[in-house]
């Protein structure tokens, strides 16, 4: 086995690396270039020593400017002893240094600045002053008569005129440090260097403390780019004006290319593709959709068991991707020719008369010939204008059946049909309709909830699905609750009562050997600084009281208040000696005396009654989990008993006995299972496998073996082609090419490993190396991967218990380790998420799905991308209406539609129209957002689905079935936020006449002024897709919202205030809605691992807490929004929640925010949130600003920063309006490039 790299994070791994064929090759004549141009690189070396103050630079800097000067990287070694005729290595006190030996005068001779060509006809000396800058580059007055005035001042040599012959500061002596940096710019291969490395010899070449601030000075000069993580600076005269070397350094003629060649194996660097096309890859990241989908996934399966039969079972869809390539309207489903109109469809023209077809298009250009031809009128405007024509068919009508129902069935439906019956995106409802929700929806106190507390475990058994369990989260729970007859015993008759538990700390023990039998009592040890709770074990037949550990953290936090407050006092013995002395004691301890005062019922019983109790749940959970048992471990066997508690019906039998005989395993065994099956996989040698809890690896292995836990391959006939990749990717380059010599097979030293792969397997395939399993095998030794069968019951498992793919066993990880703190909840289950296992698989079959779609992404196979579409098309369509319509009022759950197989298909069909639409398929794209509407009746989707289905009727050039749809959205109930606004502006640019006469009811709110402030800024960069970047009022970089901040705070009127988007304002919602966030409320939380309730994004949140929350900010409107937000902020400091960033706000910036912004519009603002959370979450204003007037009164403004070339989103339009309706003071700050005066 090859020695572990010292960097190697996990025991049994070594990254290895080589090289190209490519790459090899260019790397050589690199070394080779630069090897013969050793005395130039010497001389540039030299030239850096006497331009130093002392004659001397330190190796550890220079290294910094290695690769720039075109050093090699053992140039210390090589470069530095091969000329001792002009430098020389020395030892200093902060290192090696590397030190002048000759001064050589010819080398002190600065750069000449290059010859400008005025173009004039007589050279003369030109009247006025000039200064050449680059083009787009404009300055303030004062900036030019400065640069002017520094380049009228005499040249100073650098190398000749030291620091101390200048003044400092003085315009001198920037003279003099701008040109060192322009030597050291002149010696770099391509002109340039981060600044960061030229700030490291800021003391060595006597460069001013503000060198950044220098450099950007002198934009004649120096040019500083913000590409990358760091700024660089380039030497302005080395480029000529399209930004190309005009002299190339001997070392830059070695050109970096490195194309995708199946050759030579290397690999592909560019992002955008070569020549400025587009990579494929990079640009399907951006797809909508595709980031929710892959958090929707989660960790990859290793095993897709439905995968087969996905691909290859026929697809009962109405869409053809596969073949339907065109870009017609037509789809492939309809047999049915273009709709005829019938007699019935012409209706009378108003003006002159004649039947006309009943189209809108066709009724609308007949009236536009009419009023053109001045015929007479028969109508005046405004009945012409409100007149109904009857049939509003379209002329352009769409050869499918969906089409005819656009109006009446996409959609149309919902309860509400008209526009006044929504405010701000949602429903309106009547008083006593609100009062027979509120009624409905009471918090059930019926007599079969239960509520059970938790000491090491959830316990939510279910027997039917139906009974209603209520469970105190986070805290934990013992697996079976201490009956009450047994309990109320045990009080009466405590003393004598004997409990088993453990010494754990043994390291901290005074004695390192204890006996068999060995007595011992208990002492509190308050002083503790790791646990205040601590209780100490100490020998009792030892005068000196040796300490020998102490009880387990969580018995001990039950009995120490139980020994401070009643005077418990406990004794007990050893009743097993351990082999390794560091190892937790079992031990046995019988209390001896309580003193108890009260009655039973009073407050002094039912405290002791309640502590007591929980320590009998930590002691009978603890039978099972030894405390040597490992963290990772005992949390994998809670994951599972809990699942298996709270889902019984979701297994099979054989299911529940393959779960239950995990816990039958040796430690060892389930220790190397958890660990496997964390990693990656699928496959692992066994020679590699070293953990240091894991014992006997040998025997582990063996036993899982035997039970089914894993599969281990060790005889070549038990390869199949799928396993023999997955075996050979598991060898290292040196072994595949063993193999190679060994087959006698041609091998090129700079190949990839996947190369060396595929030809030792299509080898295999051509029949001319049947003895590769066995060379496999051979090399490999003992390979192991977890069984189909393991991986599918746990995933399951783990799925049901996280209710979600980006959380697993690492979730328990970061709360024992403290990094993680979730907020205490109360989990009220009466209805369960899955009611069958048909419906868990067909969630499961969903996902699987999802993951293959995801995956064809990656690998631009977009064959499969197109069949993973039509599959969840297919299932979409004949999904019965109960699956996918929520809109019954009996169904409050309407949230836990998400776990839904359906709820699944639709992201992926909603990637596939984002994948169609930028293939140019808009009509692929319109029959699956069509399919989407008439599936998903109850959506806040709906919003974005309509909008895109308006653009892509555009697209295919139809505005009038463009025009319709956005008319139809505009009814739908679920259209809100930014969604509707797009769509009101859709309706006034498309629906002018004479496609349309009548003017629709919202312009004058659409239309509203927004207030605008206009200010200026130097701007770095002009180039359009990036984010504009200015020089602040400090001469600092900076973005658009810094630069408004910094006007805000001087000029635009003393401000305060932060850049933060919509982070601040969700943080304040979260702390003051905290109470309300996590009120007991049925079915919203299942799991200790919650951040947020799981309704939080729907309607149903605001409804099923409606009074809560309406009495919450009545109290916000009264001015109690302060006083709430620090009793949260003390309270929860350092608790995820959904929205809440501890980090980035400080208490004192959200008090100052609150008390600024005041409780009526707090309260509206919060109200707006409850009620849609999803669709007001993103899209805030950019900047919260506050400003007090006295030590009690204040205003605060929102605004939203523009740069020269930035709009308004149809998201922020909508924000601002309903800020200004709640009473906030917003406007919109546009920053534009400063105008230079001359």
């Amino acid at each position: 086995m090859p020695p572990i790299p010292l960097n190697a994070t996990k025991s049994g791994y070594q990254l290895c690396v080589r090289l190209t064929p490519l790459a090899q090759t260019l790397a050589m004549q690199e070394l080779n270039l630069k090897s013969a141009m050793s005395d130039i690189l010497a001389i540039k070396l030299q030239k850096l020593l006497m331009l130093s103050s002392h004659r001397r630079l330190l190796l550890s800097k220079l290294v910094h400017l290695a690769p720039d000067l075109g050093l090699s990287p053992n140039f210390r070694s090589r470069l530095c002893n091969d000329h001792p005729d002009k430098f020389k290595i020395v030892d200093t006190s902060y290192g090696r240094a590397l030190e002048l030996v000759n001064w050589d005068p010819k080398l002190a001779v600065p750069l000449k600045f290059p010859e400008v060509n005025r173009g004039l006809i007589v050279d003369r000396p030109l009247k006025f002053k000039q200064l050449r800058l680059r083009k787009g580059l404009n300055l303030k007055r004062r900036h030019r008569d400065f640069l002017m005035k520094f380049n009228e001042l005499p040249d100073v040599c650098p190398y000749n005129t030291s620091v101390e012959d200048v003044a400092k500061p003085s315009i001198e002596a920037e003279k003099r440090a701008c040109g060192v940096v322009r030597e050291v710019l002149g010696m770099m291969v391509e002109k340039r260097m981060l600044i960061d490395h030229l700030t490291h010899f800021r003391k060595e070449f006597g460069l001013p403390n503000k060198l950044r601030a220098m450099i950007v000075r002198h934009p004649e000069l120096f040019y500083v780019s913000l590409k990358g993580l760091r700024d660089s600076v380039f030497l302005v005269e080395g480029f000529d004006d399209k930004g190309r070397l005009l002299e190339k350094d001997e070392n830059s003629d070695l050109e970096y290319d490195f194309d995708d060649d199946d050759n030579n194996g290397s690999t592909e660097i560019y992002p955008n593709g070569r020549n400025g096309q587009s990579n494929p890859k990079y640009s399907l990241e951006m797809l909508t959709g595709r980031e929710s989908l892959s958090r929707l996934i989660g960790k990859r399966r290793r095993f897709l068991p439905n995968r087969q039969s996905t691909l290859s079972s026929p697809i009962q869809s109405s869409l053809n991707l596969l073949s339907d390539k065109n870009g017609s309207l037509a789809e492939t489903d309809c047999s049915e020719g273009k709709v005829e109109m019938s007699s019935s469809d012409w209706v009378n023209c108003p003006v002159c008369g004649e039947k006309i077809p009943g189209g809108d298009y066709a009724i609308n250009s007949h009236l536009d010939g009419c009023l053109s031809r001045r015929t007479k009128r028969k109508l005046t405007q405004r009945t012409l204008l409100q007149l109904n024509f009857g049939c509003s068919q379209s002329k352009a009508q769409i050869s499918c059946s969906e089409s005819k129902k656009l109006q009446s069935s996409d959609l149309n439906k919902g309860p509400c049909h008209t526009e006044d019956k929504t405010t701000c995106g949602f429903s309106k409802i009547s008083p006593s309709e609100e009062k027979r929700q509120d009624q409905s929806r009471e918090l059930p106190q019926t007599e079969n909830v239960r509520q059970i507390d938790r000491a090491d475990s959830i316990e939510n058994s279910v027997s039917d699905g139906r009974e209603k369990v209520m469970v105190d989260s986070p805290a934990l729970s013992s697996d079976n609750e201490e009956p009450r007859h047994l309990l109320d015993a045990t009080v009466d008759n405590i003393s004598g009562v004997a409990i088993d538990t453990f010494i754990v700390g043994r390291r901290f023990s005074d004695e390192k050997d204890l006996n068999l039998g060995a007595t011992l009592s208990l002492l509190r040890d308050p002083d503790n600084v790791k646990d205040s709770n601590a209780i100490k074990v100490v020998s009792a037949s030892s005068t000196c009281c040796k300490v020998l550990g102490y009880l387990p953290r969580e018995l001990a936090q039950y009995l120490s208040p139980l020994i401070e407050k009643y005077g418990l006092s406990f004794e007990g013995c050893v009743i097993a000696v351990p082999k390794n002395s560091l190892d937790a004691v079992p031990i046995q301890i019988v209390c001896q005396n309580m003193t108890l005062t009260g009655e039973k019922g009073c407050d002094n019983f039912e405290f002791f009654k309640h502590f007591w109790k929980k320590a009998l749940q930590v002691v009978d959970f603890a039978k099972n989990r030894p405390p040597n048992t490992t963290k990772y471990q005992q949390n994998f066997c809670l994951l599972l008993q809990e699942v298996l508690t709270a889902s019984p019906h979701l297994f099979t039998d054989n299911e529940k006995k393959f779960i239950e005989s995990f816990y039958s395993l040796s430690e060892d065994s389930q220790r190397l299972f958890v660990r496997i099956y964390t990693r990656k996989g699928p496959w692992f040698r066994f020679s590699t496998i070293v953990y240091p809890e894991v014992g006997d690896s040998q025997q582990a292995v063996e036993e899982l073996s035997a039970t089914g836990y894993i599969y281990r391959v060790e005889d070549k006939t038990e390869l199949n082609d799928e396993e023999m990749k997955n075996l050979l990717s598991l060898l290292t380059v040196s072994e595949l090419r063993d193999i190679l010599c060994t087959l006698k097979k041609k091998c090129n030293r700079g190949s990839r490993k996947q190369n060396l792969i595929d030809s030792l397997l299509s080898s295999y395939n051509g029949g001319s190396c049947s003895v590769l399993p066995h060379l496999i095998l051979e090399k490999t030794e003992i390979c192991i991967r977890i069984t189909s069968e393991a991986e599918s019951v746990f995933w399951r498992t783990e799925r049901l218990f996280f209710l979600n793919g980006e959380q697993d066993l690492s979730a328990f990880l970061l709360v024992d380790l403290g990094i993680m703190k979730y907020p205490t909840y109360k989990c009220i289950i009466s209805e369960q998420i899955f009611s069958s296992k048909s419906d868990l698989l067909a969630y499961e079959e969903a996902i699987e799905v999802a993951q293959i779609m995801d995956q064809s992404l990656d690998e631009n196979n977009f064959e499969l991308v197109l069949r993973c579409i039509m599959v969840a098309e297919s299932h979409i369509s004949s999904s019965p209406k109960k699956l996918v319509d929520s809109t019954t009022p009996e169904l409050m759950a309407t949230f836990l539609s998400c776990f839904s197989s359906s709820w699944v298909y639709s992201k992926v069909v909603l990637l596939g129209i984002s994948f169609l639409e930028h293939e140019h398929r808009y009509n692929d794209a319109i029959h699956l957002l069509r399919q989407l509407l008439n599936c998903f009746t109850s959506d806040k989707r709906r919003g974005y689905w309509t909008v895109r289905l308006s653009i892509d009727l555009e697209h295919m050039g139809y505005p009038n079935e463009s025009l319709s749809v956005a008319e139809a959205g505009l009814l739908d109930p679920w259209v809100r936020a930014g969604s509707r606004m797009a769509l009101q502006r859709r309706v006034l640019r498309l629906g002018k006449p004479p496609r349309r006469w009548k003017t629709p009811a919202f312009p004058e709110s659409i239309k509203r002024k927004i207030p605008e402030v206009h200010i200026q800024g130097r701007p770095l960069n002009c180039e359009a897709g990036r984010k504009s970047r200015f020089y602040g009022e400090d001469g600092e970089q900076c973005g658009v919202e810094q630069l408004a901040l910094q006007y805000y705070a001087a000029e635009g009127g003393g401000w305060q205030g932060v850049h933060t988007e919509s982070g601040i304002w969700l943080t304040i919602f979260g702390l003051i809605m905290w109470n309300i966030l996590f009120s007991d409320v049925p079915n919203v939380f299942r799991t200790r691992f919650q951040t947020a309730p799981l309704d939080l994004e729907t309607d149903h949140f605001y409804l099923a807490r409606k009074s809560l929350i309406e009495s919450h900010l009545q109290k916000v409107h009264d001015g109690l929004a302060e006083e709430i937000l620090i009793t949260s902020w003390e309270l929860h400091l350092g608790t995820a929640c959904r929205g809440v960033n501890w980090d980035r706000h400080s208490l004192s910036d959200l008090r100052a925010a609150v008390s600024c912004i005041g409780g009526p519009c707090l309260s509206s603002l919060c109200r707006h949130l409850a009620q849609d959370y999803r669709s007001w979450s993103s899209g805030m204003p950019d900047l919260l600003l506050w400003r007090f007037h006295g030590d009690y009164k204040g205003e605060a403004k929102l605004v939203e920063v523009k740069g020269p070339r930035d709009q308004l989103s149809e998201q922020q339009r909508a924000w601002l309006l309903l800020l200004m309706d709640c009473g906030f003071n917003a406007e919109v700050c546009k920053v534009s490039p400063a105008l230079i005066s001359t």
